[in-house]
């Protein structure tokens, strides 16, 4: 029995720019073919026992021809699997997806068209160039750069496009400038008309460089711009200066590895993203709620017991209510208990499962939780600690040294993921990377660990490194790094907002 195939349009570049309905078919595919120009992060949405297949093809280098994709579209769907065929941009511009449509259609396999926004109108939307402008022109034109080279004759009409008055984009057409600008000038197009060209539009490697179509190759050549790249022709180009605004954020450009395990990844990635970074999500450390949980569920069935509980973590308080529900119950079991968390997410955390922190201290590290205790009688009271193995002892000895009655339990711990060491590697050597992030002691010494020891003075050589607070920041230097930028406020948007302070001063 066959399955069915969704032809999905990954954007430009930017994964924010993935429709809704493109990400949804991701999560619920079997199989995920895509290509070079498609967003790795969308990747991140597939299941995990999803089968993800490269298909890309980069300047010629074709992993596979586009009829071995084709019949590769055709077996994975006949074997019963849902495919996601997902495709750079939209794959009806000049994605070749009619192509392929044709070779499920010749099996009778059926298929869907998720459309994708287009690199045409992406790219130099966020380079600062509206395609079409009232005061400038009502009309664009979509042109292959790149056309079949099998072809008798080309199917162009240089000499109307030379004469449309509009805006001309063309697509894949870098190695062809010199023929592009040579032709519109040959067909009638003036010589001062501007064009821009944008390469990897919308992402942090976005480049623009702009000229007319006398002086466009000489700058395109003295910036050594490569494919992918957007061509623009048009009057429009001049709008550039003023509407920019994609290239001007704090971080453009830059390439920050984020280490923090991938479920809790997505904040700081998106807000690093936003402010213009590109991010390459290497977690380093997985969290692993304990297989024994015996003492956690004992402590959920004699909460009556405790007068607090305290969370250090996020994770603390996700595994404490999972095992709080496994037992049946909910924050009713919680009315008679007082509250601590150790910083505004963990407390963020507590409030959407039903629970206020009594106690949220000003320093978001132990020994402030340990402070905000001191005008607490607590004396004789019994304080639930659910918490990762290896977290520093000071919490349950201070706790315990007034009084207080501690039962720690371990509830989770981190274990090194290695999954990605392999790239990692590779970006370092190749010395691509600005920054990289440590949001607690064990992503530290975890990705330390995946570094080969004789190499490691080399790799991590004007390397930027940022830490979320004084105590990462001292295991970063015990494990021979020496950190750059340290967060004020130990938060995900505290260690953001020192990144983005760094990099502008």
């Amino acid at each position: 029995m066959s399955g069915k195939v969704y032809l999905v349009g990954a954007g430009p570049g930017d994964p924010g720019l993935a429709t809704k309905k493109g990400i949804e078919c991701i999560a619920a595919a079997d199989v995920v073919i895509y290509d070079y120009l498609a967003s790795k992060q969308l990747l991140t949405f597939s299941s995990e026992n999803a089968e993800r297949i490269y298909a890309g093809k980069q300047g010629g280098d074709h992993t596979l021809t586009q009829d071995q994709i084709n019949a590769l579209i055709v077996e994975k769907a006949s074997a019963g699997n849902m495919v996601v065929r997902l495709k750079g941009g939209d794959p009806f511009i000049f994605g070749r997806g009619g192509e392929e449509i044709e070779a499920l259609t010749a099996h009778n396999i059926p298929f869907e068209i998720v459309p994708g926004v287009t690199s045409a109108i992406a790219a130099p939307a966020y380079a600062g160039i509206p395609l079409t402008h009232r005061q400038y022109t009502s009309s664009v034109t979509f042109i292959t750069g790149h056309e079949d080279p099998n072809k008798a004759e080309s199917m162009i009409n240089w000499e109307a496009l030379a004469k449309t008055g509009g805006t001309l984009v063309f697509l894949m057409g870098v190695k062809n400038l010199p023929r592009i600008t040579a032709r519109l000038v040959e067909c009638g197009m003036t010589s001062d008309t501007p064009v821009a060209l944008v390469r990897w539009g919308t992402t942090a490697a976005q480049h623009t460089v702009t000229g007319t179509l006398e002086t466009i190759n000489e700058n395109v050549a003295k910036e050594g711009l490569k494919p992918p790249c957007i061509i623009v022709v048009g009057r429009v180009v001049e709008l550039r200066e003023k509407m920019k605004w994609f290239e001007n954020r704090p971080l453009f450009g830059r390439r920050i590895i984020v280490t923090r395990a991938r479920k809790q990844a997505s904040d700081m990635v998106k807000k690093l993203s936003d402010m213009g970074a590109e991010c390459l999500e290497y977690p380093v450390i997985r969290v692993v709620t304990t297989d024994d949980t015996t003492l956690i569920d004992d402590a959920v069935n004699n909460l009556p017991s405790f007068d607090w509980l305290v969370f250090t973590s996020v994770n603390g308080v996700e595994v404490f209510f999972a095992r709080l529900e496994a037992a049946g119950k909910d924050t009713r079991a919680l009315g008679h208990i007082q509250t601590a968390a150790i910083g505004p997410a963990t407390a963020l955390k507590m409030k959407r499962f039903g629970l206020h922190a009594d106690i949220v201290p000003e320093s978001f590290r132990a020994e402030s939780v340990v402070d905000a205790f001191q005008d607490k009688a607590v004396s004789g009271k019994k304080i639930l600690l659910p918490r990762a193995a290896g977290a520093r002892p000071i919490l349950p000895v201070e706790l315990a040294r007034m009084g207080a009655k501690v039962e720690e339990i371990i509830a989770y711990h981190t274990v090194s993921d290695t999954d990605e060491t392999g790239g990692l590697i590779e970006a370092l050597r190749e010395k691509t990377i600005d920054m990289v992030t440590f949001t607690s002691s064990s992503t530290v010494t975890n990705f330390k660990a995946l570094l080969p020891e004789d190499e490691f003075d080399e790799l991590i050589s004007g390397l930027t490194v940022a830490a979320i607070g004084p105590i990462t920041a001292q295991t970063a230097a015990e494990n021979g790094f020496t950190v750059d930028v340290e967060a004020d406020t130990y938060t995900i948007d505290g260690l953001c907002n020192a990144i983005a302070d760094y990099w502008g001063s």
